[in-house]
């Protein structure tokens, strides 16, 4: 073999190219159309939502960080090939003690022009406390990213929710401002008919006409808003702010179903809350943690083979023809940490300290829930009672309003009277409406507060 062939493979083997990763495609513009109802939106919103997909990229983090902390307890395999090229051969100096002056020393080459050797290693951990403890970690870790993303979702599905009830209720305020103004409008036309019959005053013409112009800011505040809220729910669902969607749900009162009681509530909460049995979790873990560091004192117990062959042969001799001897071993190794400076004392001591940490915000998220709670249901049960009141409030101010206008058109009314009239009867209408989304966002922020799933609420109601 040609004394050159063994080094070309391996500077050849570097020269291969590596083909490159495809560039990222671009993002291209959406253009799609929905009809959503909130069923709808929300589905659609857990499929697309970036922050769900990096909950579930932390979820494959998690599962391929169990995979490492396995490798620690498996066995190792590790193969290796050394090729030597002698530019300059080696050599020995002996003494010439068989004849010859003994003072003097003759070299000797003592390597080849050619060597090789190629071993496979084996080693496997018979006992490492340190590593199981580990592993019963990284466990845990799984279980959290579980939670982690239910918390996610569960947060995605809130703010998907809140989203779309603003934009009913920004598109129902406007709607409420537009038939304010035709009221307005009616009512400025029935002025001016009533002035020429000499029945009104001009006063009252002029009064009819800035009640008109005056809505029309309230008006393009409005259209600015709906505009505004639905930009925000498109990117709460994820999809392109270009997308055309239509709404088809509107701001009503749904049924559901809730604890009569705080106890009751605090206690569904404590059951259910995603990131409550994070921190669960996360205590556990750190248990193990200060176990792992603890461990750190016990010996660790390894086995290992050996599995090496290895020649040399100088450049007159054919490859085929030299020795390549095999040796082989086996053996176990005991490693005992006797004395490492305090740094095993100081892990224990921090791992205590975090776990102490997790504890106390452990105990402070519980007492943050129970006022959570609290204060949720009491906004909820507010909502209920003021969508009471309210939904009688609105046909009173109506036909208030009817017949107000009715005595004004008659010439027994005033002006003022209508004016009141009609301003009683646009509060009423807005605070229906207030009350009602009050109830919806309120409903959507107790759920949150119990921890409930977006399956759990659906069969709820």
């Amino acid at each position: 073999m040609n004394r050159f062939v063994l080094p070309a493979v391996f500077f050849f083997a570097f020269l291969i190219p590596v083909r490159a990763l495809p560039a990222e495609p671009s993002a291209a513009v959406d253009s799609s159309s929905y009809r959503l109802t909130l069923e709808d939106a929300v589905r659609l919103g857990l499929e697309k939502s970036r922050s769900l997909e990096i909950a579930r990229l932390d979820r494959q983090m998690a599962s391929a960080k169990i995979r490492e902390t396995w490798s620690e307890v498996l066995p190792q395999i590790t193969s290796g090939f050394t090729y030597t090229r002698s530019l300059k051969p080696s050599v020995l100096f002996f003494p010439n003690v068989f004849g010859g002056d003994p003072t003097e020393f003759t070299p000797l080459e003592i390597s080849a022009d050619n060597s090789a050797s190629a071993t496979l290693d084996l080693r496997q951990k018979i006992f490492d406390g340190a590593a199981i403890a580990g592993i019963r970690a990284a466990s845990v870790v799984r279980k959290m990213s579980d939670e982690a993303y239910r918390n996610a979702e569960s947060a995605v599905v809130a703010d998907i929710k809140q989203s779309y009830f603003d934009v009913l209720i920004s598109r129902d305020r406007l709607k409420l401002i537009r038939q304010s103004i035709e009221r307005w409008e009616l009512a400025q036309k029935d002025t001016r008919a009533m002035f020429r019959q000499g029945v009104a005053a001009d006063i009252d013409t002029l009064q009819a006409y800035l009640s008109v112009e005056n809505l029309r800011p309230d008006l393009i505040q409005a259209e600015n808003l709906v505009g505004i809220s639905m930009t925000r729910l498109k990117n709460a669902m994820g999809i392109s702010a270009d997308s055309e969607v239509t709404l088809t749900g509107k701001l009503e009162v749904p049924p559901a179903s809730y604890p009569a009681d705080i106890a009751s509530a605090y206690r569904e909460a404590l059951q259910s809350r995603p990131d409550l049995r994070q921190l669960e979790l996360q205590v556990a873990a750190e248990d193990e943690k200060v176990f792992a560091a603890r461990a750190e004192r016990f010996p660790v117990l390894s086995a290992f083979g050996q599995l090496e062959t290895q020649s040399a042969f100088n450049d007159d001799v054919a490859l085929s023809d030299s020795n390549w001897p095999v040796s082989s071993a086996v053996g176990l190794q005991v490693s005992l940490p006797i004395f490492t400076g305090f740094r095993i004392s100081s892990r224990v001591e921090q791992a205590k300290i975090s776990r102490l940490q997790v504890m106390t915000r452990y105990a402070d998220l519980k007492s943050s829930i129970r006022t959570e709670v609290e204060v949720r249901l009491s906004a909820f049960r507010e909502a209920q009672k003021r969508i009471e009141v309210q939904s009688k409030t609105i046909s009173v101010a109506e036909r208030s309003y009817r017949i107000s206008q009715l005595r004004f058109r008659e010439g027994i009314g005033s002006r003022l009277e209508l004016n009141d009239a009609e301003l009683q009867l646009n509060r009423a209408k807005t605070n229906y409406l207030q009350a009602v989304y009050d109830y919806m966002t309120a409903s959507v922020q107790l759920d949150r507060a119990l921890g409930r799933s977006p399956a759990a609420v659906a069969s709820a109601r």
